[in-house]
């Protein structure tokens, strides 16, 4: 059974949205603030996390930032109120695989739910075969969302492993950003031009050897991007 743990601080939300995750199959953890959160986080094992971003003691996005940096992939979809562009970008360059504004939908949510927890599966599963890869100077374990560096642990997020995964099933080929978005975020969530661009740099502080003249995740200018390999 897939585990979800909500983090939000309103007792009507937070119990309604129990209620209907539990109704759909799931099973769920809550916590009342951000350091309950970040506490859950760190000592279980979870499907997916629908976090708000203004919690006490510590923020959405602290919360996020803090999971992400003890290499835990767990996929998170940010809840909040704000609806600004910078608080969506913010959020998902946190480390946030989704993000959804209040107010919303029960079907909504559920679709966002449900099209996360899908993606996340997927690369585990479509990696299953794959033996330990070398792109650059990373080594890749796509079923494990392992990653290292002459040896050493690199931290990853699900979104990076999910776009250097499609990069890599499409090597020496044009993927246009259509692709990646059809095929990472999928019809749920557009990002913005600027946040596809920010993974790829992203990547490539990981993969090149000189992230400024790329050699392996290359621009395709107007088109999208290309892995040569």
């Amino acid at each position: 059974m897939e585990r979800i743990l909500i983090v939000e601080d309103e007792p009507d939300m937070q119990a309604g949205l129990k209620d209907n995750l539990e109704f759909e199959g799931y099973e769920v953890d809550v916590a009342g603030d951000g350091e309950a959160g970040l506490s859950a986080l760190l000592n279980n094992n979870y499907s997916l996390v629908l976090l708000d971003v203004m919690l006490p003691k510590l923020s959405g996005f602290e919360v996020c930032k803090r999971v992400r940096k003890q290499d835990i992939n767990t996929p998170i979809i940010f809840l909040t109120a704000k609806g600004e562009e910078i608080d969506k970008v913010i959020g998902l360059e946190s480390g946030g695989d989704d993000y959804i504004t209040k107010p919303f939908s029960l079907r909504e949510l559920l679709a966002r739910v449900k099209a996360v927890l899908r993606r996340s599966g997927a690369v585990a599963d479509s990696g299953k075969k794959e033996t330990t890869l070398t792109i650059g100077r990373l080594k890749v374990d796509f079923s494990a969302f392992n990653a290292w560096n002459d040896g050493q642990p690199v931290k990853m997020t699900v979104k990076e492993f999910e776009i250097l995964h499609h990069l890599w099933n499409s090597k020496n080929m044009t993927v246009t950003r259509d692709s990646l978005l059809d095929n990472i975020w999928g019809d749920d969530y557009q990002p913005t031009t600027r946040t596809i661009d920010n993974f790829i740099l992203k990547l490539r502080h990981k993969i090149e050897e000189d992230p400024n003249h790329p050699q392996i995740v290359m621009t395709v200018h107007g088109i999208g991007y290309r892995l040569v390999y």
